[in-house]
């Protein structure tokens, strides 16, 4: 039998790795976490696990698969009592798909318990793992996660938060932190701020998340976001923020707005639904088109279609139809029944698209492979003209911050420019978004020569970090890195 993923077109995507929860002070905090977990199941599609604590004892269950079905259960949510949890959904980037790589990842320090979840990537993980297994440590998973870990248990410092800060100053790359402990609940953003986070207040606990939107699942008080190099303790005497890293100048995941965050939610104080109409309508401003309707590539497509059609005064119509309704669908092999196997999840809308002129807008083009077969459906249905508009720059550069990215001999922008990708993808004309256009989007003049505002590697190569793993890893070795990168 050949299994199908549940949304082909959702194959040529970057996909955004982890996503985290944290909970202090609330009755049914694993309920609760759960509930938040929902919320950032875009996140993170493959696995998912809660670590609850009641003042004496943690309590851990994770599961493969999404939240639904593993976190929906009363016998599950019972078996994790107390007032106390952290939670996380996972698509891998580092380490394999295994039960023993989800998190949160949970050891018995000498200082207590110690349970973390983890979204990012670290970049330095095999040279920090190297050096702990020549020290005596035996690891239990392959996530860059587990070094984290290590790095507390082996510290040479004795109080538990002195020992996170020692670890934490030993690795580098992105990571948003949120760790379970018997002095409360850690929270930590890295110096870049590379990663998003953001703090809550529902009644009289605390909650942390990735994104905005699981507060408001969970009926919390947006308060602020956690700022990059801050590390926050919360526990039952309050809330305290410390500083113990050096300074630097943020630098934000720029993707998170073009794709990965809910576009119902709040990022660096921007909403994320109305920076995608503002990139809509200036790639509007930047390649107009003599067409008849703007279409978007559901769902993530949709909010710069909007934008897009406002500012350049066309029609905006929904002609590639989603289906929600449809899970994984089990279908014999062969490329003629997959190819109708394809239609349950999307299907062109003939009558807004026959005879005419349309302007199809995506939020990036990874691979190619699904703009090949969106413009073929656009072209048997009838479709005039068909031209499309890219809401972000050319993808051209591999992430090493928490982002499955395919080598970049697998980028289609890497190893064509725009007239020739127009013709792989048979397209009238094409067009992407320009840099300083996504910044102005985000309500920037222009990007930034000497330090960006924004993590923007993928689009510039121009990394924030050092990437010590793959500077020091040979070429066979960077080739799996970039093909099996979680954080």
């Amino acid at each position: 039998m050949f299994d199908m993923i549940s949304h082909p077109f959702d194959d040529d995507k970057l996909k955004e790795e982890c996503g985290v929860f944290g909970v202090w002070g609330a009755e049914g905090a694993a309920a609760l976490t759960a509930l938040g977990l929902h919320a950032l199941q875009h996140r993170g599609q493959e696995a998912a696990g809660i670590t609850s604590y009641d003042g004496k004892t943690f309590y851990n269950h994770r599961a493969m698969g999404h939240v639904a079905g593993n976190f929906d259960r009363d016998e599950v949510i019972r078996e994790l009592p107390g007032e106390a949890a952290i939670g996380h959904v996972r698509y891998s980037t580092t380490g394999a798909s295994a039960i023993r790589n989800v998190q949160p990842l949970f050891a018995e320090l000498s200082t207590g318990g110690f349970a973390v979840a983890h979204n990012g990537n670290i970049s330095n993980a095999a040279h920090v793992r190297r050096e702990l297994n020549r020290r005596g440590s035996i690891f239990q998973s392959t996530s860059d996660t587990e070094v984290i870990i290590h790095l507390v248990a082996t510290s040479t410092y004795r109080p538990l938060l002195d020992r996170v800060i020692d670890a934490l100053k030993q690795v580098e790359g992105a990571y948003s932190l949120v760790m379970l402990t018997d002095e409360g609940l850690i929270v930590c953003r890295d110096p870049l701020g590379i990663r998003p986070l953001v703090l809550g207040r529902r009644e009289d606990s605390y909650i942390v998340a990735s994104e905005t939107v699981a507060l408001d699942v969970c009926g919390a008080t947006y308060l602020r976001q956690i700022e990059p190099g801050e590390m926050v303790v919360i526990n039952d005497k309050g809330l305290r923020s410390l500083r113990p890293f050096q300074t630097m100048r943020p630098r934000p995941c720029i993707f998170e707005h073009v794709y990965f965050s809910r576009p119902d939610s709040l990022l660096d104080g921007l909403s994320v639904y109305q920076v995608r109409k503002n990139i809509g309508a200036q790639l509007a401003m930047e390649s107009p088109v003599d067409a008849d309707v703007v279409i978007p590539v559901p769902d993530s497509g949709n909010p710069a279609a909007i934008g897009y059609a406002q500012q350049s005064g066309l029609p905006f119509e929904l002609g590639i139809i989603r289906s929600h309704y449809v899970g994984r669908t089990f279908i014999q092999p062969g490329d003629a029944i997959r190819n109708l196997g394809v239609k349950l999840k999307h299907n062109a809308n003939r009558p807004v698209i026959q005879g005419k002129r349309i302007v199809l807008i995506d939020d990036s083009i990874v691979r190619g492979t699904t703009s090949v077969k969106i413009v073929q459906m656009m072209r048997e249905a009838g479709a005039a003209e068909v031209h499309m508009r890219v809401a972000s720059p050319p993808t051209r550069h591999s992430c090493f911050y928490g982002v499955d990215t395919p080598e970049r001999a697998k980028l289609l922008a890497a190893q064509m420019d725009v007239q020739r990708m127009r013709d792989y993808i048979k397209v009238d004309s094409l067009a992407f978004l320009s840099i300083d256009g996504l910044y102005r989007a985000l309500g920037e003049d222009m990007r930034v020569e000497e330090t960006p505002q924004y993590c923007d590697a993928c689009f510039t190569g121009e990394y924030p970090t050092r990437l010590t793993d793959y500077e020091e890893a040979g070429a066979d070795d960077q080739l799996v890195m970039l093909t099996e990168r979680a954080g």
